[in-house]
């Protein structure tokens, strides 16, 4: 199974509970949509940036010379793109035949512009999540290699030596 096939699948599922969810706490208390519509965007969005995160301390672990990283990118564009198109559609079915509060949109509207909102909250987190667990790592590694500064190696020249 390609490796952003399940992450896909995943934040798929994340999108629509917290779809769902939405509607159901928009239909009983909407007075406070703003706040239920922040905490829905934010979990999807925290489960992202983690994930991401993981994968990039993965990455850096497993591969110590940043050329040989892994395309997290792509694989986490793929994921939110399966993502958005997936949850874009599972929305508009359960919209149209079992929760009526989840949304009033077209199909048209829920794969284009649904998906594409969901793909962005997927692949930004996410890889601004691997870029910064690549970063801890690659810090963390630093901090345990001998030090290597030549203005103080004891087989640097005489004559290059600061008096």
């Amino acid at each position: 199974m390609s490796s952003w096939l399940p992450r896909g699948l995943v934040m798929t599922a994340v999108h629509v509970i917290a779809r769902v969810l939405l509607g159901v706490a928009v239909v009983e208390a909407p007075l406070n949509t703003t706040v239920w519509k922040t905490l829905a965007i934010g979990a999807v969005v925290l489960i992202a940036l983690i994930w991401g995160g993981i994968d990039g301390v993965a990455d850096a672990r497993a591969n110590p010379d940043p050329d040989d990283y892994a395309d997290l990118t792509v694989r986490w564009l793929q994921a939110g793109l399966l993502a958005g198109v997936l949850a874009g559609l599972i929305s508009w079915i359960l919209g149209r035949s079992v929760f009526a509060g989840i949304g009033e949109a077209s199909l048209f509207i829920e794969l284009i512009a649904g998906g594409s909102f969901t793909a962005l909250l997927v692949f930004v987190p996410a890889f601004m999540g691997a870029a910064v667990g690549r970063w801890i790592t690659r810090r963390d590694q630093r901090k345990n290699d001998a030090d290597d500064d030549w203005s103080v190696h004891p087989d640097r020249d005489a004559e290059h030596v600061a008096s």
